[in-house]
């Protein structure tokens, strides 16, 4: 599908492509990732391979046919993004979309059960920060045809605390508790955001305790 849509704007001389990319391709670890730091020489994480090694296959198509005709792209590889819209039903969400609803659909004195140890940890960025980069990337792309970004938060939190804050800001009296034997990917992946704000101008500007609280706000009043 995504060679279909290059093809085509290819041959429709469109003037930019963005394509959204994410972060699933890079080596975890605690020190903020600038996108020169990806060497697929040491390979992708066991459980991202499929997805992994697809957003690059993608990534590097967007910069073939940025050599072959007139129409810009930009690369995003974005964090883990979260807000009002995502997926909140438990079979299909990601780690923040599932805690959310696990949250919002307790009783005060309920355990919340973590997946794992809740000690890895995820860069959060909300919604509203990432189509405002989309924007600036529509207007300010330099006279390359092919650029790649990262855009995230910039930091990380471990799940255990990002948990205890959608605890806090839902008002309600829970604690948690971990399932070792479930399902959950150990990797720390933390984005450098440099690239975004010297050549693009763009910040993140909502706060995780801010987007908590906007989400949860969205889920009352059309999820509940």
């Amino acid at each position: 599908m995504n060679l279909l849509l290059y093809q085509a704007s290819f041959d429709q001389c469109v003037e930019k492509v963005i394509f959204f990319s994410c972060s699933i391709m890079y080596p975890g670890g605690d020190r903020p990732l600038k996108e020169t730091d990806l060497d697929l020489n040491d390979g992708i994480y066991p459980a991202y391979l499929g997805a992994g090694w697809t957003k690059v296959y993608l990534e590097k198509m967007c910069d073939f046919y940025s050599r072959q005709g007139r129409t810009k792209f930009v690369v995003i590889r974005h964090s883990n993004t979260y807000g009002p819209y995502d997926k909140y039903d438990l079979e299909r969400s990601h780690m923040f979309g599932a805690n959310i609803t696990k949250v919002m659909t307790a009783k005060d004195s309920d355990e919340i059960t973590v997946w794992g140890t809740g000690q890895e940890k995820r860069d959060l960025v909300y919604i509203s920060d990432v189509v405002d980069f989309v924007e600036l990337a529509m207007a300010k792309q330099s006279q390359e045809n092919f650029d790649l970004v990262n855009v995230g938060c910039g930091e990380a939190l471990s799940v255990n605390d990002i948990i205890s804050k959608i605890i806090l800001a839902s008002g309600k009296n829970l604690s948690l508790t971990h399932n070792i034997a479930g399902p959950t990917i150990p990797v720390s992946i933390v984005l450098d955001i440099t690239r975004a704000k010297n050549v693009y101008g763009w910040r993140p500007k909502v706060s995780l305790d801010t987007g908590i609280a906007k989400t949860i706000d969205w889920y009352r009043k059309n999820l509940l």
